[in-house]
Parts: C-alpha cells; sequence; structure tokens
C-alpha cells in the first residue's frame, strides 16, 4: 500500500496563509470603514449636518417663537424626513441677508422686507399668512373726530393729515394713494412715526385727520382692533371721539418665501406639511404665538406687483426703512 505524502510545514503554512488572506483584508477593510466613517458627514441639504433653516418672524418675545418654532420644525421633519432648524433674528435685515447668502433656506417676513429680498436676490413668495377669522389681506384706514365736521374724503382737501411713517403700506402709502386717485390735497401733511401717534393726534384734535392700519372686528366678542386700540388703555372712550370713514384697498398679509434655488420637491414637501400643521390643535397654538396668525394660504409673487409699484412710486428705499424699524 503507498504511502499518502503530507504536506511539508511550509505547504501548511502557506496554505493557511492563502485562505486567510481574504478574511484578513476584509477585516481590515472593516476596520478602516469603522475608523473613518465617524469623520465622513453627510452634507446634503435637509440632513442632520445641513439642516433646512426657517427663520421665523422677528419679534420681542422670541423665546415664546423659538419655543413654538421647535414645534414646527419637528411636525415637518416628522412629515418630511428633513431635518430642520429654526432661528428668531432681532430684524428683517439679517433676514433678507440671510436668504441671500444661503443661511436661511425659507422664513416668513414681512412685505417690505420680501420686497427688498425678492429684488436682491431672487427669493420667491409660495404662500402668504392667513390672520384672524381668515383674513387674507389688511387695510389702511383714514380716521377724523366726530366733532371735526368731515364725513367724507373729499371733505379732507385742504384740512391737516397725519401718516405714520414714508414706509408704512397701511399708515401712509395706501391712503396717500387713495387720496391722491381722488385728487384730494390736504394743506399740510405730517409723519407722526407710529400708528399710536396718528391716533393720538387726531384725538387731541392737533390734527384733522390721519392714515392708519385697519382690522376687523372680533367676531365673537365684537373687540375693535384697528389702530384705536393702540391708546383705549389710556383714553377708554377715544371709540367715542374718533371715527373710522374710509379704508383703502386690501394690502396682501406677509408671505413666506424661499430663496431662489432651493430644490422644488423640498419646497413641496415643507409647503404641505405646514398646511396640516395648521390644521392640527397643536400647530394653531404655535402659529398664534410665532406670527398671531391662523395658517397659509398658497400665494405667488404676482400678489405682491401692486404693493412693489406703489413703493416705487413713492420712492421708498426698501433697505434705509428696514434698517429705520430695526
Amino acid at each position: 500500500m503507498q504511502a499518502t505524502k503530507l504536506p511539508n510545514a511550509d505547504g501548511i503554512e502557506n496554505l493557511t496563509v492563502k485562505t486567510a488572506r481574504p478574511y484578513i483584508i476584509l477585516t481590515l477593510l472593516a476596520i478602516a470603514w469603522l475608523s473613518v466613517r465617524p469623520l465622513i458627514k453627510d452634507r446634503s441639504l435637509g440632513s442632520a449636518d445641513n439642516p433646512i433653516r426657517i427663520m421665523l418672524t422677528p419679534s420681542t418675545d422670541a423665546q415664546a417663537i423659538i419655543k413654538n418654532g421647535e414645534v414646527l420644525a419637528e411636525y415637518i421633519a416628522q412629515r418630511t424626513g428633513l431635518a430642520i432648524r429654526v432661528s428668531v433674528p432681532n430684524s428683517y435685515v439679517p433676514v433678507v441677508e440671510a436668504l441671500g447668502t444661503d443661511r436661511a433656506d425659507m422664513a416668513i417676513m414681512n412685505t417690505f422686507s420680501y420686497l427688498l429680498a425678492n429684488d436682491k436676490y431672487g427669493a420667491h413668495a409660495v404662500m402668504r399668512v392667513v390672520r384672524r377669522n381668515g383674513e387674507l389681506n389688511y387695510r389702511g384706514e383714514i380716521i377724523t373726530r366726530f366733532d371735526s365736521g368731515i364725513d367724507s374724503l373729499r371733505q379732507l382737501h385742504g384740512r391737516t393729515m397725519a401718516y405714520v411713517d414714508p414706509s408704512s403700506t397701511s399708515g401712509y402709502i395706501y391712503p396717500k394713494e387713495l387720496l391722491k386717485s381722488l385728487g384730494i390735497q390736504p394743506s399740510e401733511e405730517m409723519f407722526a412715526n407710529g400708528h399710536n401717534q396718528v391716533v393720538l393726534k387726531v384725538y387731541q384734535g392737533s390734527i384733522d385727520a390721519g392714515a392708519v392700519f385697519y382690522s376687523p372686528p372680533d367676531t365673537q366678542t365684537g373687540e375693535v382692533l384697528d389702530a384705536r386700540c393702540k391708546i383705549a388703555l389710556q383714553h377708554p372712550d377715544v371709540y367715542k371721539v374718533v371715527k373710522v370713514i374710509a379704508l383703502t384697498q386690501p394690502i396682501p398679509n406677509d408671505p413666506v418665501v424661499f430663496r431662489k434655488e432651493f430644490p422644488q420637491d423640498f419646497q413641496t414637501k415643507i409647503v404641505n406639511a405646514l398646511l396640516e400643521f395648521q390644521k392640527t390643535q397643536q400647530g394653531k397654538e404655535s402659529l398664534m404665538t410665532i406670527a398671531s396668525i391662523e395658517g397659509f394660504v398658497p400665494a405667488s409673487d404676482s400678489e405682491y406687483s401692486d404693493v412693489r409699484k406703489l413703493v416705487s412710486k413713492y420712492g421708498v428705499n426698501l433697505e434705509k426703512a428696514l434698517k429705520k424699524k430695526k
């Protein structure tokens, strides 16, 4: 019987090395991947390391807005799978600049700041806010004293008139356009630098009439919500002394804005999530705290064309006006 030839020691060693080599390589690759993986971050938009950045309406109560903004962010994240981060700047100027330098992807902002962001950086409106009782617009109003003898706009010709400031849509631009369209020229015009200051001057009789913001009374309580309420605490009889004689054309509510070149698919997801959020009880409470609104409706830049034309007509410097309002 022929004896079986056994491999020598060198053969056994070579066989072992050849067999083990693939496993050694895989093990080394796995170790290398586990070592490098923590250093490799997902920087794609909407990831944890590059979240969608939303700026909310500036307010003196920033902490309350941030708290409710986080509720909003969490809801959007759950519905879209996108990481969301919210912030509240101290004025509208940083919002405009952030939209132009990719430090903000979306914002709820006032009309003036939107017009500037659109003009300078191509930001675009996709929704506008809905205020109390489903209001999509607001207006300016012309006020005078009950005992002034003025009952119509035409009687303002040759009388004295107070406005809020040159950059106020409801307290100057729209009321001024209304008077001009009717050929009405007051004998004297001034800026009082505040809605409450205009109301106070009319209340005290130091000016014949004034232009301020209008908001309809609360549908449930009947509470008066126009600019006269600004001095009602100090002068409870203001509603018996000062009356409204005319309203301006509607002014579109504040827009919800996305930066230029923001991905359309992400925009659609976020818009849908916001429309769902406003239907929830938590959403209703959060939105009222964030911006005193009930929700949103789809909108487009064209809805702000009339405001843009009037701002241009009256020579308002948007950037200067926003810095002044800081």
